[in-house]
């Protein structure tokens, strides 16, 4: 079996390109408006979704977790997120605010890596982002049993369509665990891959209140 699985991997093709160049001597100062051109640049090459990422967290016993989710906004170099509180990353959070985002675009062999501290934003910052969801998403998010077991599909689905009514009685509800999260970074990495295996990175880290920006080593 792990000769099959091995047969398998082996023939899988990665980092086959073509890639975007990528000038290295025009470098912002801050990593937030490289970030942004970036994106600009997967939106326009249609990347699926290039605004899912991953979020790292480790739990109390140091085991870390890495799910998929969304990134809402950018501001600066503020990276920003949302989640119940009452899941298990939002008791992580609470617990450790460290976190990593990490997004990868394989069509461009573009990789972007995010290191810094989680911040809650409050509750009119979670209301609002709440009240923007799509109502499905809503109705799911306020079953309040993310990450629970589920013993049956029908009881799942007479949970989210006793929250649909809810919504329907009470349009403007914004469920009060749901909260914006605000991810401050202090190191963010530029992946950009090569099919020599020759990767572009860089490193941008915060000292002081100030960007160093490092080549790092493929």
């Amino acid at each position: 079996m792990s000769g099959k699985s091995e047969e398998l991997l082996h023939h899988l093709k990665s980092l086959s390109g073509p890639f975007p160049m990528w000038n290295m001597e025009q470098l912002p100062d801050q990593p937030g408006e490289l970030f942004l051109d970036w994106l600009r640049l997967a939106v326009e090459k249609e990347v699926k979704e290039p605004h899912a990422m991953t979020l790292s967290t480790v739990d109390q016993h140091g085991y870390p977790d890495a799910r998929v989710l969304i990134l809402k906004h950018i501001m600066e170099d503020t990276f920003y997120f949302a989640s119940s509180s009452n899941s298990r990353k939002g008791r992580q959070l609470k617990d450790n605010p460290r976190v990593a985002l990490t997004l990868y675009w394989p069509s461009l062999g573009r990789q972007i890596r995010i290191r810094g501290i989680a911040q809650d934003e409050g509750d009119e910052a979670g209301a609002a982002d709440f009240r923007k969801r799509k109502p499905g998403a809503k109705a799911a998010a306020m079953t309040e049993r993310q990450s629970q077991l589920l013993d049956c599909e029908d009881e799942l689905e007479r949970s989210i369509e006793a929250q649909r009514k809810r919504l329907q009685d009470d349009p403007d509800f914004a469920a009060p665990y749901w909260r914006l999260y605000a991810v401050h970074a202090e190191e963010v990495e530029f992946w950009q891959g090569d099919t020599e295996r020759k990767h572009l990175r860089v490193q941008y880290k915060l000292q002081d209140e100030h960007w160093q920006k490092n080549r790092l080593w493929p």
